[in-house]
């Protein structure tokens, strides 16, 4: 499977399209100096303590005060916050956490009334944007990502991913990673690690190590709310994250981003450099690729995807809901179990692509296409769990009920993306009326007039759609030939098929549109 990313950087914001096999399936756009990313560290302050939800209020800067939970404090906590004071501290001489005596482990069922108090300063991490109304979620355990590996101060666990399947490679990058690695830190290793060597994981792992102990000079300028280390830009984290060397292209079109970008996959994949290219067309980039036509067709209430069937895709306050319906589709031949089957097999597959794509969190609901057999029902579960096996985010999927009802959970930790693929009328304007259709040619014959008696322009060109167009070239002495004989200008009409039926535009002979 191939993969393309396609990069549209605006003044406004990034926008990042992640292609496999040409077809979108993940979206990721950031605003501008975005902030309170996930991964972002914070030097917060107590705002508020919440006995009853065992939970804090803190302030790291965002309108709404973040929350943090006494589960997602850490076992390690008080040995944070006694870096935080050390290094805090005027006299500080300590330059890495490793010369720090640890603390006892904090009760697992302890009270956070007992280790916070309000006004106190505390390191804390983004572990969920904020969403809708809440502010972000935050934890204590603090963890810094890197391509290979993610670094967790104060902890002296080395963990290895799951998805990697051999045990002997597993024992290979435990050993190693216990030989590298300094005190007072742990190690997940992540997939990507798989058959690298030891040069390249201990030098990720020092440049991991040191982006966190720059944190000593930082925190002894700043004063709370403060970002301390922030997070990769959306970009360069998304690359982190899935790059693999079935990536075919990184187009990028703005050449500061493309040069990040560049410089980035220089680090990690010094041999795919030459993947980045910089777009230099003046269409848009997403439309050159073809991602507008697909945003387009992917997102809304409505999303068909094979032979008439099509998905229906609601949001409610406490999860969202699926709807697969058939349409029109039938076969001669084939029985409503076996219809239904081939639906909803098909339907899993883009179910899964518009979980990635909307980013949809929560728990999502699926009302399947009912079928009698058992067997049936678990082709289909199988085939769910097959097409999200790709998908980063953390989910669990239920077997299908009775009723054919599946139940999906899926972490969220940004906000759901959304585009509005609902256009004001260009012919109406959205008020509903139009200009009477038997003024419609009066009208156009009055701008071609302005045009060239008021304008001095030697010729226009009309371009509008089909149906318009046949009615003012009609003819051998057609509404075309009668203007340009009056004016003795050149006048062309050109179809547009993408037009409404009475929408228009004026261009010049250099083809630059005339605005009214």
């Amino acid at each position: 499977m191939s993969s393309d990313l396609i990069v549209n950087v605006s003044p406004s914001e990034v926008v990042i399209a992640l292609l496999e096999d040409k077809g979108l399936v993940e979206l990721n756009r950031e605003m501008t100096g975005a902030k309170f990313a996930v991964g972002d560290i914070y030097l917060g302050r107590v705002k508020k303590i919440m006995p009853s939800l065992n939970a804090a209020f803190i302030d790291v800067g965002y309108e709404k005060d973040a929350f943090l939970h006494y589960l997602d404090m850490g076992p390690q906590f008080l040995t944070l916050n006694k870096f935080l004071k050390i290094a805090t501290s005027k006299n500080n001489k300590i330059t890495s956490i490793s010369r720090i005596q640890s603390e006892p482990d904090i009760e697992k069922e302890g009270k956070i009334s007992d280790i916070l108090k309000t006004g106190q300063n505390i390191l804390v991490q983004v572990a969920k944007e904020p969403i809708s109304t809440k502010g972000p979620r935050l934890t204590s355990e603090l963890s810094i990502a890197g391509r290979n590996m993610v670094l967790m101060p104060f902890s002296e666990k080395v963990s290895i991913s799951q998805k990697i399947e051999s045990n002997e490679e597993k024992n290979r990058l435990k050993k190693l990673i216990q030989s590298i690695k300094p005190r007072k830190y742990g190690v997940i290793v992540r997939t990507a690690a798989e058959d690298k060597r030891v040069a390249e994981l201990d030098q990720e792992l020092k440049r991991l190590v040191a982006k966190f102990e720059t944190t000593f000079q930082k925190l002894r300028r700043v004063s709370a709310p403060s970002l301390i280390v922030g997070e990769l830009g959306r970009t360069t984290a998304l690359l982190r994250d899935i790059y693999n060397p079935n990536f075919n292209s990184i187009i990028v079109n703005d050449p500061i981003v493309c040069e990040e970008i560049t410089e980035y996959l220089g680090s990690i994949a010094p041999e795919k450099k030459k993947t980045v290219k910089l777009y230099k067309g003046n269409q848009s980039i997403f439309e050159y690729y073809g991602v507008d036509k697909q945003l387009k067709a992917s997102f809304g209430k409505t999303v068909s995807f094979k032979n008439g069937a099509y998905l229906i895709i609601e949001h409610t306050e406490a999860f969202h809901v699926i709807d697969v319906n058939s349409g029109n589709r039938s076969k001669a031949g084939i029985d409503q179990e076996t219809n239904a089957l081939e639906v909803n097999m098909a339907a899993a597959e883009e179910i899964a692509r518009q979980l990635r794509l909307r980013d949809m969190g929560g728990i999502i609901v699926v009302d399947f296409i009912d079928m009698h057999l058992a067997e049936n029902r678990h082709k289909v579960y199988e085939r769910m769990k097959d097409s999200m096996a790709v998908d980063r985010t953390k989910h669990n999927i239920l077997p299908l009920s009775k009723f054919c009802l599946l139940q999906i959970t899926r972490q969220r930790v940004r906000p759901e993306e959304h585009v509005d693929t609902a256009e004001v009328c260009p012919s109406c304007k959205g008020t509903g009326k139009i200009t009477p259709t038997v003024l419609l040619v009066d009208e156009l014959e009055s701008k071609v007039r302005y045009i060239f008696k008021e304008l001095n322009k030697s010729k226009v060109i009309i371009k509008t759609h089909p149906y318009l167009a046949a009615f003012l070239n009609k003819g051998l002495w057609s509404i075309k030939h009668q203007w340009a004989f009056k004016y003795m200008k050149n006048i062309q009409v050109q179809e547009m098929i993408s037009y409404t039926l009475t929408e228009y535009h004026f261009f010049d002979e250099n083809h630059e549109e005339i605005v009214f």
